[in-house]
């Protein structure tokens, strides 16, 4: 399976092949002609495969594609024997791709039969449940993002699509994503690539990302142009600016835009030369410190009449966060919002050492971050995002209560886009055209499915997680803490996320955040 198009070619020519030597057949053998009630209906399921917008499987490999679900249906027999458990599968286990898949279906996702993973074992989390359960009126949780410093404050449900670029994503994938955020009144983070016409299409509510390359808003040098920004940022659709420092997958690390895929429309998109090589260097040069990077905040946030201004960083030396905080306190400038990506993070290519070996992870830097902002007195007036593998309502809850105000999500959402995990996000490949630029393949995604699936999956998302909070009594995001969860650290031992982030820690005898802090 090379490609779309030599699978559907082959295919055709196959069966029409095959229907000239049976007619051949027929002429001094008709009893020959038992052969086209087999290639008849296979024939008929090959266009049908073609022509229908649910699975981009079947549509980009008809008749052959039937084999994976074929698979599937016997996959617990397999699986038992020779293949991955439930609990297996990495980056993302069974388990959590179908909780994604069943909600982005709105079909049946309960489970049958109990627990399957062992909670005696170290590293098992668990939640309080209360004897009192509250009932929620809201069917939607959603968080005011706007410090004092900024006139055009964006209502931002607490759970959002994450940075993907167009380049990364197909265009398909992009105007589903985005649409799906239209039907779930949600918001899109565009990624560093920029705002793509696509972005657009979707209509749905954009973060617009700015990397080091500065995209769409780069003058021919390189540099960051105020004037496109300002041109960029007016569009409506666009309610906040996120500035990237790093992410998770690949902190400190850079990028390259090869000049064979700078093409004539990637490079209007991103306002560079087309078919050249571009950079994107590991650090920004609109500024050079956290007191400069604090300027560019201001005068982004002049640009754009008002509209939150936002960082998003991986945390790694944490003096150079606290050095940012007494900055921001001595000049009285801050970000609206800080997005805090873990480590566990993920992209569609980065270094092993990166991967492996970079950043902070999600929960310890949610801590870190917020009892700094607390200690500096300036957590009113920022909110804290989190990204990296969120995908449940309690991976919500669970960020909710060791700072966060609101989460994002990639591959879950990439999931619910059908994603199969199945890592070729950088051969531009990917067999279900989301991760390609590959015309045969991502015209295989239909948007207009799609987008609905992303938007049932945020929908059910945020349903499971007024459900969970109902049930551990929290009439609220405010009431949820981090003492109500916990988590085995040994045989016989198990540990609150109050006593594990934010307290002495008499197990281990080291100190969390807040007492190396003081």
């Amino acid at each position: 399976m090379a490609t779309n198009i030599s699978v559907r070619q082959t295919l055709a020519y196959t069966f029409y092949a095959a229907y000239l030597v049976i007619i051949s057949l027929l002429i001094v053998e008709p009893r020959a002609a038992w052969a086209l009630v087999v290639l008849i209906p296979l024939h008929v399921l090959y266009f049908k495969d073609i022509r229908q917008g649910k699975h981009s499987i079947l549509r980009n490999y008809p008749v052959l594609g039937h084999l994976r679900y074929l698979f599937e249906s016997i996959r617990p027999e397999l699986r038992q024997y020779f293949f991955e458990s439930d609990l297996d599968g990495k980056p993302f286990s069974r388990r959590q791709r179908s909780i994604v898949y069943q909600r982005a279906k709105n079909v049946r996702e309960t489970v049958p039969f109990g627990m399957q993973a062992n909670s005696q074992e170290t590293g098992f989390e668990w939640m309080a449940h209360s004897m009192f359960p509250v009932h929620i009126k809201d069917e939607d949780l959603r968080v005011t993002v706007g410090s004092s410093r900024c006139s055009q404050p964006y209502s931002a449900s607490i759970y959002n699509i994450s940075a993907m670029s167009y380049g990364s994503l197909s265009k398909t994938a992009v105007t589903a994503l985005s649409g799906g955020a239209k039907l779930g009144g949600f918001a899109h983070n565009t990624g560093e690539g920029g705002v793509s016409p696509f972005h657009i299409e979707g209509g749905g509510d954009l973060i617009w990302q700015i990397g080091t390359g500065y995209f769409g808003c780069r003058a021919k040098d390189g540099s960051f142009s105020g004037e496109l920004f300002a041109e960029q940022v007016a569009h409506p659709n666009i309610k906040m600016v996120e500035i990237k420092l790093s992410q998770g997958a690949k902190p400190g690390h850079g990028g390259i835009l090869p000049a064979a895929k700078n093409t004539l429309e990637i490079a209007a998109i991103r306002k560079v030369e087309p078919f050249t090589t571009v950079s994107s260097p590991p650090g920004h040069s609109a500024f050079t410190d956290q007191f400069t990077m604090l300027l560019f905040i201001e005068k982004l946030r002049l640009l754009s009449n008002g509209k939150p201004i936002g960082i998003k960083l991986c945390i790694g030396n944490k003096q150079e966060f606290v050095r940012l905080c007494q900055e921001m306190m001595h000049n009285q400038i801050w970000p609206d919002f800080i997005t805090i990506d873990g480590a566990e993070g993920g992209t569609g290519a980065a270094p092993l050492e990166f991967t492996d070996s970079l950043g902070m992870p999600l929960f310890d830097a949610l801590a870190f971050v917020n009892n700094t902002l607390e200690k500096y007195n300036l957590r009113k007036e920022i909110k804290i995002a989190a990204a990296g593998k969120i995908i449940t309502g309690v991976d919500i809850i669970k960020s909710i209560a060791l700072g966060a105000d609101f989460c994002y999500s990639a591959r879950g959402m990439m999931f619910a886009l059908g994603c199969i995990q199945a890592l070729q996000c950088d051969s531009g490949r990917c067999p279900v055209g989301i991760a390609t630029q590959d015309k045969s393949l991502y015209s295989g995604l239909d948007v207009a499915d799609k987008r609905v699936r992303v938007a049932n999956f945020h929908r059910n998302t945020i349903k499971s997680t007024i459900e969970v909070m109902e049930a551990c009594g929290f009439a609220s995001q405010d009431d949820i803490t981090p003492d109500k969860i916990f988590r085995r650290v040994e045989q016989g031992k198990t540990l609150s996320f109050q006593e594990l982030y934010f307290s002495k820690n008499s197990a281990t005898g080291t100190l969390s955040q807040n007492y190396v802090l003081n």
